[in-house]
């Protein structure tokens, strides 16, 4: 009915050396691959601000500001400087906007839906959008 447990063979024979190879190239490969293509595309030069959907603002990741951005709800606040970009109050219910922290890479984006504000990142190398994060 059921095979004896001195039937099974211990787990290193369960492997032949060609399954070994796949499994160490394999462990060697992913993280290099995750270095090559799913980092950030590098730190970020402006940012750009929708409102509506529209275009709003180019911002200078380097140059120290704080900005009001008006939205359908109301104002929401942008803290920008040292390359980094934020949210620091919006009139939106559940505050996601101002919990995503700081925006450096190129890439990321920080959205207060309810308000349609939005804020990018912009680098020099565009590869991947924010949907890679």
């Amino acid at each position: 009915m059921f095979a004896s447990a001195s039937h099974c063979k211990p787990m290193k024979h369960w492997l032949t050396k060609g399954d070994w190879l796949v499994l160490i190239a394999a462990l060697l490969l992913v993280p290099g691959l995750y270095a090559a293509y799913w980092h950030g595309s590098g730190q970020g030069l402006e940012a750009r601000v929708w409102v509506d959907g529209k275009p709003w603002a180019r911002l200078d990741l380097f140059h120290v500001q704080h900005l009001d951005v008006p939205g359908v709800l109301g104002v929401s606040h942008l803290e920008i400087g040292n390359g980094q970009v934020r949210f620091t109050d919006s009139p939106c219910q559940n505050r996601q906007c101002i919990h995503t922290g700081w925006l450096s890479e190129g890439g990321d984006v920080a959205a207060c839906l309810p308000n349609r504000v939005s804020v990018q990142i912009m680098a020099d190398d565009p590869r991947f959008d924010s949907i890679n994060f």
